[in-house]
């Protein structure tokens, strides 16, 4: 049968599927497609697979998915991941500068491969480049396109909201089915998306993790989809960190409002013990639910009370223009918007373990500079330096500094004494050219075994 193309390919293979579950790492497991798929989900897609699918080499990336080829329906090249691994491994959206590589990646892979080669992107800033981008990437042989519309710097606090006016412009110039992902939270706004931007499909990612619902157009209790999900995952078992990860996400307003199950929910160690903290998060609800008053409404600024599934809006920069897209900094946001209003994650969990901690800049102690290279210097030094240049100072002074343990003089001193109070050695006499016990001898000897025996062998340290 020959391979499927565009909209024959959307529309056939894929059943025309306009809700779409998009790929998470560490949160697109089976068990997690599996209750997407229960709840309006038509397509979802594998989490990234790294080193493979998301590649930087044409070779690597047809050899990788011509092992996964006959156990899907498509093989998606990901230029969307904006984190910081990408950027180390150079690919995802790091590549969206290498366009001969990337035509070559697609054009291999097109052409190799029994399924259909698929891409997902971020945009630039600058639309016209985005079409430009869009372009290049169908004429290589990509068969479906999903844009992201924001660019690899709107990430995390830097987010924002996504341009549909990009995808929009990338949807009427390319001849390939597109899907649209950005500002999608409930089944209004993938009803709105398609209006707007004329595409084939939406995709979600953070909307469908607090809602896996969300494309059946439902809200339900957290509850219900956080039992259904452990039902699953006990048929499908999958890395307790990634069950952890979807019930914080599931219950993240109500552990706003019961933040001592929080630290539980982090510290358990077995599926059982989650899915008992998770029945203790349902108890609780269920009193709030009992006390609560007729015609009170939610408080927070969130639609719903917050036992009910619902969207969460990230905190962010303040909205602007196009023109400042993924132009502010991470460090600059912190500084406009307050470094202590806004915490990081990494800082959140430090400050969990320990409720005291600060990281106010103000109040963390001061301390002298070493004389040389700016970095704390010792307390005891007799340099007034850092341990690294008084070592370097002391042995080459022969000098001792008792507040960094360092002694050069003194174990000069001490080595000198005991060589005058030794009796003079007896010179050893030099070892004839045959007497099998020099030292010309035990080298060749050793010189042959490389060249008599096996061949050398050469270690290369893969780390």
């Amino acid at each position: 049968m020959p391979k499927l193309q565009g909209f024959e390919f959307w529309s056939r293979t894929l059943g025309g599927a306009r809700h779409v579950v998009a790929p998470m790492v560490d949160q697109s497991e089976l068990a997690w497609r599996l209750l997407s798929r229960r709840h309006g989900a038509q397509l979802c897609y594998t989490p990234m697979l790294h080193a493979q699918f998301c590649a930087n080499d044409p070779e690597v990336f047809v050899q990788a998915a011509l092992l996964a080829q006959d156990y899907c329906d498509a093989i998606d090249l990901n230029l969307g991941c904006p984190q910081m691994i990408a950027k180390r491994g150079h690919y995802g959206a790091f590549l969206q500068e290498e366009w001969d590589l990337l035509q070559r990646m697609i054009q291999l892979a097109h052409k190799k491969l029994s399924v259909p080669v698929t891409c997902k992107i971020r945009v630039f800033p600058e639309i016209d480049k985005t079409v430009r981008y869009a372009q290049m990437l169908e004429k290589a042989g990509c068969q479906l396109l999903t844009v992201h519309g924001r660019t690899k710097e709107q990430k995390g606090l830097l987010s924002g909201t996504a341009s549909w006016e990009h995808i929009k412009a990338v949807q009427k110039a390319v001849a390939i089915p597109v899907f649209a992902n950005g500002n999608i939270q409930c089944l209004r706004d993938v009803e709105r998306c398609i209006q707007d931007t004329g595409v084939q499909g939406v995709m979600s990612a953070e909307g469908n993790l607090h809602n896996p619902a969300l494309f059946e157009g439902r809200s339900p209790a957290v509850w219900e989809l956080a039992e259904e999900y452990l039902d699953l995952v006990r048929q499908h078992p999958c890395p307790l960190s990634y069950v952890r990860a979807h019930l914080f996400k599931l219950w993240y307003h109500t552990l706003q409002v019961h933040q001592q199950l929080r630290e539980e929910l982090a510290k358990v160690k077995t599926l059982e013990g989650i899915a008992a903290v998770s029945q203790e998060l349902k108890l609780r609800c269920e009193e709030d639910m009992s006390r609560q008053k007729e015609g009170e409404e939610p408080s927070g600024g969130v639609p719903f009370f917050h036992w009910v599934c619902q969207p969460y809006f990230r905190a962010g920069p303040k909205e602007g223009s196009k023109e400042n897209m993924g132009a502010c900094s991470k460090r600059a946001l912190e500084e406009e918007e307050g470094s202590m209003d806004i915490l990081s994650k990494n800082k959140q969990k430090k400050q969990l373990r320990n409720p005291h901690k600060t990281f106010d800049p103000s109040l963390k102690p001061k301390y002298a500079k070493c004389d040389q290279c700016g970095n704390p210097k010792g307390n005891r030094c007799v340099f007034n330096l850092c341990r690294g240049c008084c070592k370097k100072r002391a042995l080459r002074e022969t000098a001792d500094c008792p507040g960094h343990g360092l002694l050069f003089k003194t174990k000069l001193e001490k080595s000198l004494a005991w060589k005058g109070a030794q009796p003079q050695l007896q010179e050893p006499q030099e070892a004839g050219p045959r007497d099998p016990g020099g030292f010309p001898e035990v080298m060749s000897n050793a010189l042959a075994c490389g060249a008599d025996g096996a061949p050398p062998v050469h270690v290369q340290d893969c780390c």
